[in-house]
């Protein structure tokens, strides 16, 4: 394959230490923005996308693992990472640059078994806690959303997992189709049916990239249209998955 001709000076901006890092978040929780460990290294939807776009450079990957998504926002001014792929919001925006967006997400929450809460408003009132990834967009969404209910930040999704299940917790706010995916490892709790806000998620680079951006940019409009972004989809237990853009 030909490679494609690529800006000068862009090598330099978007890949400083000579290698592209990919900043991810580790977790059990699947979907299209958390990766998971394995036996060889990461896999994940942001994983593959990652290798695709530093093959395309030219370059080796290197994987810079966080938490969370917050944790990727807090290190976007430290020089640490290249590109991320991550829930947009506007608090966001401010810190880094995003390109387009790639997976549209409808976060709801889930409640531990044995709850009586049924729908917001039995949840939404005084002295029921729901737990959140900290720093995130679900966080600062579900912090909006409810009045009366107290929303606790926790720093992963293996400390909330075991919160709920222990009844430690009412809820956990979160994407409706990895708290599907959750229902299912913990017998008696219930996802509800309304929906509190869409998330989206897209590439990102740190402010001040301006060919960075670009390059970004053009690589996901093409992925959406090339199958790289389907084929990370299909190998990341999402073949059911639709890419919902906007």
């Amino acid at each position: 394959m030909t490679m494609p001709t690529l800006a000068a000076g862009l090598e330099d901006e978007i890949a400083p230490t000579g290698k592209l890092r990919v900043a991810i978040a580790i977790s059990p929780a699947g979907g299209a923005f958390w990766s998971t460990k394995t036996a060889t290294g990461y896999a994940g939807v942001p994983v593959d996308l990652g290798k695709a776009m530093a093959a395309q450079l030219g370059l080796p990957v290197e994987y810079v693992v966080h938490q969370n998504s917050g944790q990727i926002t807090d290190a976007a001014g430290k020089g640490t990472w290249d590109v991320a792929f991550l829930p947009k919001d506007a608090e966001r925006e401010r810190k880094m640059s995003f390109g387009p967006i790639y997976e549209v997400a409808d976060a709801t929450y889930i409640v531990k078994p044995g709850s009586a809460v049924t729908n917001f408003a039995t949840l939404d009132r005084p002295g029921v806690r729901v737990a959140a990834v900290n720093n995130t967009t679900t966080m600062r969404g579900a912090q909006a959303h409810l009045k009366n209910a107290e929303v606790i930040g926790y720093q992963t999704y293996d400390e909330i997992f075991n919160l709920l299940k222990n009844g430690e917790v009412d809820a956990f706010a979160l994407s409706r189709d990895q708290l599907n995916a959750m229902a299912k490892k913990i017998p008696g709790s219930k996802v509800l049916d309304e929906t509190f806000k869409k998330t989206v998620t897209a590439v990102a680079v740190p402010l001040g990239h301006p060919q960075s951006l670009a390059f970004v940019t053009k690589f996901m409009t093409d992925a959406r249209t090339n199958g790289v972004l389907r084929r990370a989809y299909d190998n990341n237990g999402l073949k059911n998955t639709p890419i919902r853009t906007e």
